[in-house]
């Protein structure tokens, strides 16, 4: 078996060819990624559902847009919080995934955590790739994989999130950010 280097809080930006609806323009925080598979969320599909159509508890400590994301196409009747937390430690009912970018237990009451958060957004469903898989897609070429910053769980204009993180590449990826959304009108 091959060893997988994790890319665990990194950002998996879909290149223009990539072709399965699901991904098209996505920009997808790994939440985890080891030998065993991936899992994370889109970060740029907000959904016409607010927060507190389906979490009321939680809609006060959304950011802007207040809505819930389509983390991804699995299990799209669960939530996943993901929350920006500055400083050192976290509270209780919060795993670290990345600096300061970390996983929320929505079974937490909300009090306890308000305080602590930076920002959160709630993501119906993920993003899920089998052992072996994303790397066979990277391999392709379907994604680059770039650093997140922590900025991107909030972006209060996710629709320009796919164009924004590309363009802040310090490489040939940032002229990418300009490919038309159809070629075929070049």
């Amino acid at each position: 078996m091959t060893e997988v280097s994790s890319l665990t809080g990194r950002l998996l930006v879909a290149a223009p060819a990539l072709t399965d609806p699901n991904f098209d323009r996505a920009v997808v925080l790994l939440l985890d990624h080891d030998e065993e598979g991936s899992l994370g969320v889109v970060l740029n599909r907000p959904t016409p559902v607010g927060v507190g159509d389906v979490l009321a508890p939680w809609a006060a400590l959304t950011g802007e847009p207040d809505v819930v994301f389509q983390g991804g196409p699995v299990s799209l009747e669960s939530a996943l919080g993901v929350a920006v937390i500055p400083g050192g430690e976290g509270p209780l009912g919060w795993r670290r995934v990345h600096g300061a970018i970390g996983l929320v237990d929505l079974e937490t009451p909300p009090e306890l955590l308000g305080p602590a958060l930076g920002s959160l957004r709630i993501f119906a469903g993920y993003a899920g790739w089998g052992p072996g898989q994303l790397e066979r897609e990277l391999k392709e070429g379907a994604w680059y994989v770039v650093e997140s910053e922590p900025g991107d769980v909030s972006a209060p204009h996710p629709e320009r999130l796919w164009r924004a993180v590309l363009r802040r590449q310090r490489s040939e990826l940032a002229m990418i950010a300009t490919y038309a959304d159809d070629p075929s009108l070049n």
